[in-house]
This record gives structure tokens, sequence and C-alpha cells, in this order.
């Protein structure tokens, strides 16, 4: 099979496993992934290769600039503590244990088991993003998580690149030590200067499709360019992203609408087609090994992943310790419960970061195959066996929080519609009188006041936009408009019947 051949069966593969995951109610990377193994399974089924350092580009960067649009600074100067210790803390002590691990059991030299503790430390942006999309949490919870993953894979790869230099070399000099501590205060900058570029550049594509497309090429050219400086290109994208979230308000209502359906698009079928090139990644790996080379790397492999898994638990409930203990010394700070701690602990999704720089180990590093299958295991056991138990585990210890969600967009709806009638304090006429009662019939239904008036006129406007619908389809049917008009009502049949359904009847579901 050719390239795009098998690339097509993968992704037909793909479109039925996720209505096996919908069913289900798995998240869809354990899917996924499950799936590349099983597609790996079978003989002359296709295998797709793709170079580490391009996975890293093509399938982080998009994520990470689509979670960091919805990640204001704001928010991270709200959760700086918490960051700092998942995002920091977290990375290095995992990396730490996991490199005692590699060199007690299989005797890897100090700065090649730091290497290893590189590749599985940081939990992955695209996971936590994809497994957590129809979850509803605790904010602050899925803030953190969400936060985390856009600043960890910056301290994991940047101690991946020095542990490595230090390996390869057998050295590790000041002028190596100094670029490293450059890169990430450099990327920051870089990634703030070429935001407030891009910023200059968006009003000149503005409502047009090279405006989206010009989204898509600043992630991958921040990344690319970083990279070639020699800085954090994880940083160098999220602090563009962040610079250019800034700017949204002047962003038009047209071009929004149609950005978020790409992106939306987009970034779904990188999700999908990472944890499914991921799980197909198996057969490369076992195969290269021998009986005995397998027995000994499945131990280093099994230790890893407890590993991995302890140590974040452990650095969960330390970090509550110290929001206790601060609470006791009077300071001003969000409690977190044991069973919040638990799931912060337990999201701990590994993802394309460890494999693509697990990947990326040059053939001279020390017991190599080992340490790739270790990194795989990783990835494997926590997006299969973590990711597919967070669902019931919310439900168990009863965090989960669809209430509270959907009374936060009705307090929101509610608050806008007091607004809009603010502002037509004062305002006469007929035009007028229209939109305060719209609006009044909006409070009034979302404050449970008047709620069969509202479901009465909803479903007295589907009704007429339904009758609009046949009479433009008998319009078309008898030549008396062209395609482009008809693409044009179309269009606003389209905006009007959104505009009166309900939030089920407006939301793409994710699989």
């Amino acid at each position: 099979m050719t390239f795009f051949e098998s690339l097509l069966a993968l992704m037909l593969a793909a479109v039925a496993m996720l209505q096996v995951a919908r069913r289900l109610s798995l998240p869809y990377p354990t899917v996924m992934a499950a799936a590349g193994v099983a597609v790996a399974a079978i003989p002359g089924a296709p295998v797709l290769s793709i170079d580490p350092a391009t996975a890293l580009a093509l399938f982080i960067a998009p994520i990470l600039v689509d979670a960091a649009f919805d990640f204001p600074v704001g928010a991270a100067r709200r959760l700086m503590l918490p960051l700092i210790v998942y995002a920091g803390v977290a990375v290095l002590a995992t990396a730490g244990f996991v490199a005692w691990i590699g060199w007690y059991t299989i005797g890897l030299p100090v700065a090649a088991a730091l290497t290893l503790g590189a590749i599985v430390a940081p939990p992955d942006a695209a996971a936590a993003t994809a497994v957590l999309t129809n979850l509803p949490v605790a904010k602050r919870v899925e803030a953190v998580l969400k936060g985390e993953s856009l600043f960890n894979d910056a301290t994991a790869l940047l101690l991946f690149n020095a542990a490595l230099a230090a390996q390869m070399s057998g050295t590790f000099d000041w002028g190596t030590g100094a670029r490293f501590a450059l890169a990430a205060p450099g990327g920051i900058v870089f990634g703030i200067a070429y935001g407030l570029l891009v910023r200059r550049l968006q009003p000149h594509v503005e409502k047009t499709v090279g405006g989206t497309l010009l989204q898509f090429l600043h992630a991958f050219v921040a990344w690319i360019v970083a990279e070639h400086l020699h800085l954090s290109a994880v940083l160098a994208v999220v602090a563009s992203a962040m610079t250019i979230a800034a700017n949204t308000n002047r962003t038009t209502p047209r071009m929004r609408v149609h950005s978020y359906a790409v992106w939306t698009t987009v970034v779904f079928l990188l999700n999908v087609f990472a944890f499914l090139l991921m799980g197909e990644q198996s057969r490369n790996i076992l195969s290269a090994m021998s009986g005995q080379e397998l027995v000994n790397a499945g131990w280093l492999a099994l230790w890893v992943v407890l590993g991995v898994v302890a140590t974040r638990l452990l650095i969960a409930f330390g970090y509550r310790g110290v929001v206790l203990w601060r609470v006791r010394r009077g300071q001003r700070v969000a409690k977190i419960s044991p069973a919040e701690t638990f799931l912060l602990g337990w999201s701990g999704m590994r993802g394309l970061v460890t494999l693509a720089t697990a990947f990326a180990l040059p053939a001279g590093f020390p017991q190599r195959d080992s340490v790739v299958l270790a990194a795989f295991a990783v990835v494997l056991a926590t997006v299969v066996i973590q990711g597919a138990t967070l669902n019931p585990l919310i439900r168990w210890l009863g965090i989960g929080r669809a209430k509270e969600a959907r009374e936060e967009v009705d307090h929101a709806r509610l608050q806008l519609a007091e607004a809009a009638l603010a502002r037509l304090v004062g305002e006469n006429g007929e035009a007028a009188e229209q939109l305060r009662r719209e609006y009044l019939d909006i409070r009034d239904g979302v404050s449970g006041k008047d709620p069969d008036t509202l479901n009465r006129r909803h479903g007295l406007a589907i009704a007429a936009v339904l009758a609009q619908r046949d009479r433009l389809e008998a319009l078309r049917h008898d030549q008396s408009i062209s395609s482009d008009t008809y693409l044009l009502l179309q269009e606003a049949l389209d905006w009007r019947q959104l505009t009166v359904s309900g939030d089920e009847d407006r939301r793409i579901e994710e699989n």
C-alpha cells in the first residue's frame, strides 16, 4: 500500500473506533492507542513512520496553540503555585526517580538514566485536553491540568536535551549549560515578540481563508524558528499564542466562528492520528528486541510505569499538604479536597512528547531499545488504564460538576441578558421594544420565571425556520434562484436555527 492508502485505511479504522469509544463512554485517546496496538499486531497491516522532530512540530505545536488560546494570562497568574509544582517540581521529581530506577535496575549511566527520566516525566497536552473534554470536573482542577500541560513539556524537553548532550558528548561544559539556561526565558521573549508581529498582520487577512491558514502557520513557524535559535519551542509557541489571544476582541465574529470550526476539526484529527500512531509503533519496538532483552526491558518498563504513577500521586498529595499549611497560617488559598487531589494525581497521561523524544534517541544511546520500550509502556499504561478509569473515578469520588456546569451557563446567560437590557434603558421606539421583549424572555426563561413561554417561542421559531427551508428548496428546485443565492440564504437560515436551538443541538460531539 502507498503512504496515502495506508493513511486512509488508518483514518477509516479511526472513525470506526471513535464510535466504539462513544458507545462505551471511553476517552477516545484510550481507544485509539489500544486500536493502534491491535492494528500493529495484524500481519501485513500498514505501518506509518514519522520523523520524531517532525512529529513534535506537527502534533504538539497546534495543540499547544489551541490550549493556550483557552488559557488566559490571568489564569496563569492565579495558578502560579500549582503550575510551578506540577509543571516544574513534579517533572523534575519524576525524572529524578525514574533516573534512579534506570541506573539501579539495568545499570544505565547517570546521564542516560536522566534522559530516560526526562522522556517519561511530562504529562501530555493532547492527552489531557482530549480526555477531559467531556468530563466536567471542578474548574480549578481542569485549569491546573490544562495549564500544566502547556508548560511541563518545556521543562522536560530542556532536561532531555541537556542530559542527552551530556551522555553523547561525555561532558557538560559551562557554555552548553548557559545555552540551556537561556532557552526558557529566550523562548518566552521570542514568543511574545513573534505574537506581537502576528497581531500586526492579522488585520490585513481578517475575514479571509488566508487568515485562518496564518493561524496554523504561526504555530509551526514559531516552533521551527525557536528550534533553530536553540530556544524552548514549547514556551515560544505558548507565549506567542497567549499574546495573540489577548487581542481576540479585535477579531470579527465571522472570523472567530470560522477559525473555531477549522481548529476544532484539525486538532481533533491530529489527536486521533497521534494516538493511533502511538499504538502502531509497538511493532517496531518489539521486533527490534530478542527474547531475553524483552524480558529485561519488560521489568524496567514495569518499574518505570509504577514509578511515574506513584511519584505524581505523591506530588499531588504533597501539594495539598502545602495548601493546608498555608490555610492554617491564615493565607487566602482555595482548599483542595482529597478526591480532587487524587484526580490530579491520577490524570498524568503521557503521550506524543514521550514517544517522540524516545524515538529521537540516537542509535548509540545505551540500551536504546529498552529505554524506548519503557517509554512506550508508560504511554500505553497511562493513556489506556488511567484514561479509561477517569470517568468512573469521577463518578465514584462524587466530584463531577455537570449540574454546576449547567448552572454556570445559565448564570452567564442571565448576566448577558441583564447587560443588554441595561443598554436598552432609555431607548424608545418599536425596534427597542422588540429587542427588550426578546431579552426579557431570555432572562425570565433562564431564571425560571417563564420557561414555558421561552420553550414555546423556541419551538415556533424552529418551525418557522423549517418552513423557510422548505420554501428555499422549492425555489432552488424551480431554478428561481442561483446557486450563490441559495447558499447565501441557506447559511442565513443555519445561523437563525442555531440561534433558537438548545445547547445540545448546537454542540458537535468529538466522537
